[in-house]
């Protein structure tokens, strides 16, 4: 079956992939432009890409500027083709706002937000061409936001359903995860139900999505696209270290765990649910990583700072694509990663799940 393409706001992509946004730092410019060079939606994590830029580029620049600097060079990167978003956390509070400010001002195609409900998403700046498509787990959280962005007179111009298997934060409950009922197959007729309610609005299927026959069965269910995260984790052009990607094609499916407080630890400081390997070195560190990043703070608290039943998720992934070699890093993964045995160009994965 040959993939369609996938349309939402002024966007018309040759196909309907959607690569997902891994943070912190190993969905860059580089991956983001190779995935939009072959058709699909190439994105850029935002998550810590301040202090990535500036060690990178040699030179201090801030969270608006770094964004800019990032979205700019996928879009040269990607030869005039596909499109290039961004995925901005809500749980990062400190530079949410100031990301979606210049990803509108850098004329990114897309806004992917999630990490939280993104409630206040549509209010910040007025998006113009940028599409704001929201990450939910429930038609509940989906009819939530709706209802919130209609007081700014906007509605989603997408939004990506996340099921339990995917990688990194999970918007369940620590015992939803394994319920038959939370499965991504189960959640999506009732998203397309609000999504068609009002208006039809494009649902994009996410979470353990691995191969061609996995989209087809999405797109045959009635999504109009899929969002793909931890193929792309395993591909030349991913910022992930060496080191990260041969855990993941070493890994089993007994490496993989979900992370979460008070069930397991240490857990994220933000409160979601998070898929790791257990093989990662902040898993098995003497000491953790130090709380001085401060991504996750609020009210300038992080719960990582006193509590080691928490870890400092900012450092421990910030070492993960290279860029903080004195900590333990943290490898977070979907469900399918022990499914991974090489890594590969962008250019081959998008021909093996288009079914060239």
């Amino acid at each position: 079956m040959k993939l369609p393409g996938l349309k939402f706001k002024n966007v018309n992509l040759g196909n309907c992939i959607v690569q997902g946004g891994m943070g912190v730092g190993v969905s860059l410019a580089t991956l983001a432009g190779a995935v939009a060079g072959e058709g699909g939606l190439g994105i850029i994590s935002s998550a810590g890409l301040d202090e990535i830029v500036s060690k990178r580029d040699g030179k201090n620049v801030g969270t608006y500027e770094a964004v800019r600097i990032e979205i700019e060079k996928a879009k040269s990167l990607s030869g005039g083709r596909g499109a290039i978003g961004i995925n901005a956390m809500v749980a990062i509070v400190r530079d949410y706002e100031d990301t979606i400010r210049a990803a509108i001002d850098a004329g990114a195609d897309a806004i992917i937000s999630g990490g939280g409900l993104p409630l206040g998403l549509s209010g910040i700046k007025n998006p113009g061409h940028t599409a704001l498509i929201p990450i939910v787990s429930s038609a509940r959280a989906l009819e939530l936001i709706i209802k919130r962005w209609e007081r700014d007179g906007y509605r989603p111009d997408a939004v990506v359903l996340e099921g339990p298997l995917a990688g990194g934060h999970l918007g369940f409950k620590y015992e939803e995860i394994n319920n038959p009922a939370s499965e991504l197959e189960n959640l999506l007729s009732e998203v397309l139900e609000v999504a068609h309610k009002y208006g039809g609005i494009p649902v994009v299927a996410a979470g353990g999505v691995f191969t061609h026959e996995d989209i087809e069965k999405f797109l045959s269910m009635g999504a109009r696209g899929v969002q793909i995260g931890t193929r792309f984790l395993a591909t030349k052009e991913s910022s992930a270290t060496d080191a990260y990607k041969q855990a993941v094609i070493s890994a089993t499916e007994d490496d993989i765990l979900v992370v979460s407080f008070p069930d397991r630890n240490p857990a994220s400081p933000c409160g979601l649910p998070l898929r790791i390997l257990t093989s990662s070195p902040a898993c098995t560190a003497e000491r953790m990583p130090c709380c001085s990043r401060g991504f996750l703070l609020r009210n300038g608290v992080c719960k990582a700072k006193d509590d080691n039943r928490y870890l400092c998720v900012c450092s421990a992934l910030m070492s993960s694509a290279g860029y903080a070699p004195e900590e333990p890093p943290l490898y977070t993964v979907g469900q399918n990663a022990y499914r991974v045995d090489k890594i590969v160009p962008v250019e081959e994965l998008m021909k093996e799940l288009l079914g060239e």
